[in-house]
């Protein structure tokens, strides 16, 4: 018998959804900052073995007042998931707190028909009796068929939780190649840990006016015979003065924003990288139709 199944994961920005994807794939699929809306597309990573293929979909936190057309598209990519899931995990943050009419509870009601499991995060920051009250209380909102407290970032009890999904998925065929470990390109993956590192090293509003495209992609070799990378991605923000920013005092900003984007390309691709970034402005691009397809926001 083999067993496959799309395994989606909601919840709310920051409480720990990419990091647990991460965790039970044992592969770095979604990028983990401690800023909230670090997720802003729906991304498949798929972990396979010979009785089973599970396809993970890491959404964007559920933003209850979104203010542009992109963090709309954001919440279209979490309403999504509902669509399509063989087995749901709503993760959240044990030190967050919810109404009853909440709209990720609503829409959580809702969904007949779909084994639900609630994971609690970030356990290692309470205590016992806190876990013990939680899960008291949130077996009395919703029809959980189990609830799985975690520590995502340690990989704590993560190994339990895949148990538990694997005992609910259904049999099924192989939807990709065994070796296939995600449904995005290179490019994509580029793209998004250059943001990474822009969302660690610049602050407030900064990171969230910023997108990242990789224009030129192009596998070579150094005259060692070295395999050699050579990428060109263009950092768009929505303003002038957010350009002086991202570049900083003769240019020292953005070259250490390269520095630290190479290296960590590096260690993804398993290749040497030259990376070169320029800096665009887009006025208004988190509202623009057009750009927002451009950077995949929209087909």
């Amino acid at each position: 018998m083999h067993k496959s199944g799309f395994i989606n994961i909601i919840g709310r920005p920051n409480v720990g959804k990419s990091t647990l994807m991460n965790a039970l794939l044992g592969e770095r699929m979604s990028i983990i900052t401690p800023k909230p809306q670090t997720t802003r597309h729906r991304i498949i990573g798929i972990l396979s073995d010979e009785d089973y293929q599970l396809v993970f979909s890491d959404t964007p936190g559920m933003i209850e007042k979104p203010i542009y057309k992109m963090q709309e598209q954001m919440n279209h990519f979490a309403h999504s998931t509902f669509e399509d899931a063989d087995v749901m995990l709503f993760v959240v943050d044990a030190n967050e707190t919810y109404s009853e009419n909440d709209p990720i509870l609503e829409r959580l009601r809702q969904a007949k028909g779909i084994p639900l499991f609630l994971v609690i995060n970030k356990i290692d920051t309470i205590d016992e009796g806190k876990l013990l009250q939680l899960i008291k209380s949130w077996n009395l909102r919703l029809p959980f068929k189990e609830i799985i407290p975690t520590a995502a970032l340690h990989k704590k009890n993560t190994e339990r939780l895949l148990k538990v999904i694997l005992d609910y998925t259904p049999e099924g065929p192989i939807y990709y190649p065994k070796d296939q470990i995600t449904d995005r390109s290179e490019r994509f993956f580029v793209s998004e840990i250059i943001r990474e590192k822009i969302l660690l090293l610049y602050h407030e509003e900064i990171p969230y006016s910023v997108e990242v495209m990789v224009e030129h992609f192009k596998e070579d070799t150094t005259k060692t015979g070295e395999a050699l990378v050579k990428i060109l991605a263009n950092i768009f923000v929505a303003r002038n003065s957010q350009k002086s920013i991202i570049i900083g005092k003769d240019g020292g900003t953005i070259k250490k924003l390269g520095t630290e984007a190479r290296k960590a390309i590096e260690t993804f691709l398993e290749k040497k990288v030259f990376l070169e970034l320029h800096v665009k402005v887009k006025d208004n691009w988190r509202d623009d139709d057009f750009l927002l397809k451009q950077f995949g926001y929209k087909n």
